[in-house]
Protein backbone atom coordinates (compact mmCIF):
# COMPACT_ATOMS: atom_id res chain seq x y z
CA UNK A 1 0.00 0.00 0.00
CA UNK A 2 0.85 3.42 -1.13
CA UNK A 3 0.62 5.97 1.23
CA UNK A 4 0.76 9.58 -0.90
CA UNK A 5 2.50 11.94 2.34
CA UNK A 6 1.64 14.81 1.04
CA UNK A 7 -2.46 13.80 0.92
CA UNK A 8 -2.15 12.71 4.23
CA UNK A 9 -0.39 16.13 5.66
CA UNK A 10 -3.45 17.93 3.83
CA UNK A 11 -5.87 15.90 5.62
CA UNK A 12 -3.90 16.20 8.54
CA UNK A 13 -3.59 20.55 8.13
CA UNK A 14 -6.89 21.14 7.32
CA UNK A 15 -8.22 18.56 11.02
CA UNK A 16 -5.86 21.07 12.87
CA UNK A 17 -7.45 24.08 11.36
CA UNK A 18 -10.99 22.73 11.96
CA UNK A 19 -10.32 22.26 15.57
CA UNK A 20 -8.72 25.49 15.95
CA UNK A 21 -11.27 27.25 13.98
CA UNK A 22 -13.87 24.85 16.91
CA UNK A 23 -11.88 25.83 19.70
CA UNK A 24 -13.73 27.98 22.36
CA UNK A 25 -17.01 27.80 19.67
CA UNK A 26 -20.23 26.50 20.02
CA UNK A 27 -20.39 25.20 16.95
CA UNK A 28 -19.77 21.25 17.36
CA UNK A 29 -19.79 18.64 14.46
CA UNK A 30 -22.40 15.90 14.63
CA UNK A 31 -20.55 13.52 16.70
CA UNK A 32 -19.81 15.37 19.74
CA UNK A 33 -23.51 16.81 19.64
CA UNK A 34 -24.63 13.15 19.73
CA UNK A 35 -22.13 12.26 22.65
CA UNK A 36 -22.70 15.37 24.62
CA UNK A 37 -26.53 15.72 24.32
CA UNK A 38 -27.60 11.94 23.94
CA UNK A 39 -29.26 12.85 20.85
CA UNK A 40 -28.85 10.25 17.63
CA UNK A 41 -27.03 11.99 14.53
CA UNK A 42 -30.07 10.72 12.58
CA UNK A 43 -32.44 12.73 15.25
CA UNK A 44 -30.04 15.85 14.53
CA UNK A 45 -29.72 15.11 10.98
CA UNK A 46 -33.87 15.59 10.83
CA UNK A 47 -33.73 18.41 13.13
CA UNK A 48 -31.63 20.64 10.87
CA UNK A 49 -33.56 19.31 8.07
CA UNK A 50 -36.76 20.98 9.31
CA UNK A 51 -35.16 24.11 10.20
CA UNK A 52 -35.73 23.20 13.96
CA UNK A 53 -31.72 23.95 14.43
CA UNK A 54 -29.26 25.61 13.10
CA UNK A 55 -26.32 24.43 11.25
CA UNK A 56 -23.15 25.08 8.67
CA UNK A 57 -20.96 23.39 5.93
CA UNK A 58 -17.33 23.33 6.75
CA UNK A 59 -14.38 22.00 5.05
CA UNK A 60 -13.36 19.10 6.79
CA UNK A 61 -10.01 16.47 6.38
CA UNK A 62 -12.25 14.33 4.70
CA UNK A 63 -14.63 17.16 2.81
CA UNK A 64 -17.62 18.69 3.94
CA UNK A 65 -18.63 18.46 7.71
CA UNK A 66 -21.91 19.35 9.66
CA UNK A 67 -21.44 21.67 11.93
CA UNK A 68 -24.43 22.68 15.03
CA UNK A 69 -24.47 24.62 17.66
CA UNK A 70 -24.36 22.84 21.30
CA UNK A 71 -26.44 25.00 22.92
CA UNK A 72 -29.62 24.74 20.73
CA UNK A 73 -29.20 21.05 20.19
CA UNK A 74 -29.15 20.86 24.51
CA UNK A 75 -32.47 23.02 24.28
CA UNK A 76 -34.15 21.03 21.53
CA UNK A 77 -32.59 17.58 23.29
CA UNK A 78 -34.39 18.96 26.59
CA UNK A 79 -37.99 19.22 24.87
CA UNK A 80 -37.95 16.20 23.50
CA UNK A 81 -40.21 14.28 25.18
CA UNK A 82 -38.76 11.13 24.48
CA UNK A 83 -35.13 12.31 25.08
CA UNK A 84 -36.70 12.77 28.75
CA UNK A 85 -38.33 9.64 28.97
CA UNK A 86 -35.25 7.77 27.86
CA UNK A 87 -33.03 10.14 30.43
CA UNK A 88 -35.79 9.29 33.12
CA UNK A 89 -34.97 5.90 32.53
CA UNK A 90 -31.25 6.29 32.69
CA UNK A 91 -31.60 7.71 36.21
CA UNK A 92 -34.20 5.47 37.66
CA UNK A 93 -31.48 2.47 36.19
CA UNK A 94 -28.94 4.27 38.23
CA UNK A 95 -30.77 4.94 41.56
CA UNK A 96 -32.34 1.41 41.19
CA UNK A 97 -27.82 0.20 40.97
CA UNK A 98 -27.16 2.22 43.40
CA UNK A 99 -29.52 0.87 46.06
CA UNK A 100 -28.72 -2.82 45.14
CA UNK A 101 -25.13 -1.98 45.61
CA UNK A 102 -25.72 -0.59 49.07
CA UNK A 103 -27.71 -3.51 50.30
CA UNK A 104 -24.97 -5.51 48.74
CA UNK A 105 -22.55 -4.07 51.28
CA UNK A 106 -24.89 -4.10 53.98
CA UNK A 107 -25.40 -8.23 53.56
CA UNK A 108 -21.37 -8.39 53.37
CA UNK A 109 -21.19 -6.86 56.60
CA UNK A 110 -23.74 -8.75 58.05
CA UNK A 111 -22.11 -11.84 56.80
CA UNK A 112 -19.31 -10.53 58.42
CA UNK A 113 -19.98 -10.51 62.02
CA UNK A 114 -22.13 -13.54 61.53
CA UNK A 115 -18.79 -15.19 60.94
CA UNK A 116 -16.46 -13.37 63.75
CA UNK A 117 -19.27 -14.80 65.77
CA UNK A 118 -19.22 -18.27 64.52
CA UNK A 119 -16.32 -18.92 62.59
CA UNK A 120 -16.35 -22.05 59.99
CA UNK A 121 -14.85 -25.44 61.85
CA UNK A 122 -12.31 -25.70 59.60
CA UNK A 123 -9.97 -28.15 61.61
CA UNK A 124 -13.27 -30.89 61.76
CA UNK A 125 -12.68 -34.00 60.19
CA UNK A 126 -15.88 -36.41 58.70
CA UNK A 127 -16.52 -39.09 60.57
Amino acid sequence: MVVDWEDRLDEWELELELSTRLEGSDWVTLERAAAETGVSRAALRSWYRTGQIPSRLVDGPHGPQRLVPLAPVAARAEASPRLRRSAERQLAEQAQLEILRHRVDQLELRLAALERRNPPDRDVQPS
